[in-house]
């Protein structure tokens, strides 16, 4: 085939594709150069790598806002993720972007999520002398931890995506800004369904102003900031005016009755404090971790390594190790 296939793909991107569009032959590349796949685009390639890497799978069984809910139709880090790249292909393919750099972008954004969401991302934060955040461990991720230490070695533009999705610089590509937006109208419109499943408020309760603009329910209020961003954007990413301030209201409407909600918050302190105790035990005996944080222990110091290796714990295997080293274990007589 000698690469026609990718060839035609490219071809199609510079006669489709807006002007604002991330060109996939304009890539900043990787960084360690590769030889092209015959029939997938790099950033087809980057989508397919996340899709099968160990990191991907484990966001099965992470906290997205719920922790240990124990009724399988609540929001994991995997069903997000998910509803994040199904919205932002929307958004991208309606404006004749590069679907294929903001599905991976997307796909890959919460790689280094920890378990039980931010209350382990914050425990993290605060014992790590260098600081925590999972943008910066989703890179970290891609880029070395995961193929046992040798990385995904994804393009620039995927990269810069990942880590820019939530604050700070924003992305370099329009691509990479959509993938930002369409985090905020996933998690804000997800965690309210999950929020009304678990009684912690109801539809009604959403002020009447907010429910005026964006809508009635989960799929008008999402409905709503897609096809604003898609009307309203054209080098610059944005909504209308109005459907902007109703998202503002709606944002702190859910910090103020369900992010700091104690029904749903109660067991975050205890998650916190396993976390926390998980770090100083391995950062103090690294030699307990698996072999390639040790080597990491080596190269980077012990307190990074266990870093890592608290980060890509399952809430579930997190909750297993803690139980073996800590939980006194009954005699069986």
């Amino acid at each position: 085939m000698n690469g026609e296939i990718r060839k035609r793909t490219l071809a199609r991107e510079k006669i489709s594709f807006s002007k604002y569009a991330m060109l996939c032959d304009n890539s900043k590349g990787r960084l360690v150069p590769e030889e092209e796949c015959p029939v997938r685009t790099a950033y087809q390639r980057d989508r397919d790598r996340i899709i099968h890497c160990a990191a991907f799978r484990r966001l099965k069984d992470k906290t997205q806002v719920f922790l240990a809910p124990g009724n399988v139709h609540y929001r994991t880090r995997l069903t997000h993720t998910l509803e994040v790249s199904q919205i932002a292909r929307t958004i991208a393919r309606s404006l004749a972007l590069n679907e294929d750099l903001t599905e991976a972008i997307a796909l890959g954004h919460d790689l280094g999520h920890t378990p039980f969401g931010h209350a382990g991302e914050r425990a993290l934060n605060q014992v790590y002398e260098k600081g925590f955040t999972h943008f910066e461990q989703s890179l970290r991720v891609i880029d070395k931890l995961e193929r046992n230490g040798q990385g995904l070695n994804l393009t620039y533009e995927v990269r810069d995506g990942i880590l820019c999705h939530t604050r700070g610089k924003e992305a370099d590509t329009l691509e990479g800004r959509i993938v930002k937006l369409s985090d905020k109208i996933a998690y804000m419109n997800h965690d309210i369904d999950d929020a009304i499943r678990g009684d912690i408020i109801s539809e009604d309760d959403i002020p009447l102003e907010i429910r005026l603009v964006l809508g009635f329910s989960k799929a008008q209020r999402i409905n709503t900031m897609v096809m604003s961003a898609i009307n309203n954007t054209k080098d610059e990413l944005k909504m209308a005016d109005d459907v902007q301030a109703a998202f503002d209201q709606l944002h702190s409407f859910m910090f103020k009755y369900v992010y700091t909600n104690p029904k749903c918050k109660s067991e975050e302190g205890k998650a916190e404090s396993m976390i926390k105790e998980l770090y100083r035990y391995f950062s103090n005996a690294p030699e307990k971790m698996p072999e390639m944080y040790q080597k990491i222990a080596e190269s980077e110091g012990a307190q990074r390594a266990a870093c890592d290796y608290i980060s890509g714990m399952s809430d579930s295997y997190s909750l297993k190790v803690y139980n073996d080293l800590f939980v006194p274990k009954t005699w069986d007589l």
